[in-house]
């Protein structure tokens, strides 16, 4: 078996119609689909649910949840916010800069832009906080390159130190030499 693409990411929201057009409005998403049950499909659970689908491009589709009959939502406190994220990619820096300034004009907090070498990247929140990433890619052919020519030795001596390997440490220097 080979898998062909993700046919859809689902998150948790705390209001379905608040998130349909909050990723509408900032993120230019289109709402392709809801779906709403009394019972849970898979387990036959009764568990009203408003399950919703958005086109995140290329095929990609975001969906989530809202369950009013839940506790409300949370996260895992254990994992640092950083890590848990949903990163979307756009065409260039000059569209991450421009998104960039108009959610800060509807008072949206955004971190960066960061520079990660191979890509720029901003930060946000969406209204049931979750960690949202846009990002551009910025890499040369090179640089993929010389990261796929390391990638399991990295792997494997990260899985037996759980140190950062330095394969990659020209990552973090001012200049690339190939």
């Amino acid at each position: 078996m080979k898998i062909r693409r993700m046919h859809h990411v689902a998150y948790r929201c705390k209001d379905a119609k608040e998130t349909v057009n909050w990723y509408v409005k900032h993120l230019n998403m289109n709402f392709v689909l809801a779906i709403a049950e009394d019972h849970v499909p898979s387990t036959h659970a009764p568990d009203p649910y408003m399950h919703l689908f958005l086109d995140a491009g290329g095929g990609n589709v975001l969906a989530f949840f809202e369950l009013p009959n839940s506790p409300a939502m949370g996260r895992d406190t254990n994992t640092p916010e950083w890590v848990q994220h949903i990163a979307f990619e756009v065409d260039s820096v000059e569209t991450l800069e421009a998104t960039k300034a108009k959610l800060e004009a509807a008072g949206i907090p955004v971190l960066g832009v960061t520079d990660h070498t191979i890509f720029k990247s901003i930060y946000f929140f969406d209204p049931n906080g979750h960690r949202l990433e846009l990002a551009c890619n910025t890499g040369t052919p090179e640089m993929y390159k010389k990261l796929d020519e390391v990638k399991w030795d990295m792997l494997e001596e990260w899985s037996q130190t759980k140190r950062a390997p330095k394969h990659a440490a020209w990552m973090h220097e001012r200049e690339f030499q190939p």
